[in-house]
């Protein structure tokens, strides 16, 4: 078994290979298989994240569902992670690690979150997550118990095995092309 920092250097080695254009493409599948499932169908309050260059973007999400469902994004503040309303780009300001982040007003009732679309470095089919190391969603994701999870990722994030700990929380689902 590889451990984590070994597997997070394999999976930036294996994305440097792909053309950003491809990557795009990945992204967009990605997307509209996540618009074709019953749990985004169903689900009224939605934490999404938005994408670094490296992980699968969710712009198409933000902007086609915005005024449609009540989207939810990630702000890193101390050692952890702010749920804020998105509602439009013009709420976003770039924030740590260059993450674009909402500045709309706080949402704290994580039980009201039917979904949640997370992303990773690297995810089972068996819904094992790695993540980039600094833990901020290990701290969150104990806290929304009744969210549909839903990890999502390019094809070549999708590994065998993940050493995992105690902590990790396991996704539901995973989704990819």
């Amino acid at each position: 078994m590889t451990n984590k920092q070994e597997l997070r250097s394999l999976i930036k080695n294996i994305k440097k290979t792909f053309e950003e254009k491809q990557l795009q493409a990945f992204s967009l599948q990605i997307c509209h298989e996540l618009y074709l499932s019953e749990h985004f169908h169903s689900a009224s309050t939605i934490l999404l994240y938005h994408a670094l260059p490296d992980e699968p973007d969710t712009t198409p999400i933000l902007k086609e569902w915005s005024n449609k469902k009540k989207l939810l994004l990630p702000a890193v503040v101390g050692n952890g992670l702010e749920l804020r309303r998105y509602r439009s780009d013009s709420e976003l300001r770039q924030g740590a690690f260059g993450i674009q982040e909402p500045t709309g007003e706080v949402f704290s009732r994580y039980d009201e979150i039917d979904l949640a679309i997370i992303p990773g470095v690297a995810f089972t089919n068996q819904g094992k997550r790695l993540g980039r190391g600094k833990g901020y969603y290990d701290r969150l994701l104990p806290q929304l118990n009744k969210a549909y999870k839903i990890g999502i990722c390019f094809p070549f994030q999708i590994v065998d095995d993940i050493p995992i700990e105690e902590h990790d929380v396991v996704m539901d689902n995973i989704l990819s092309v």
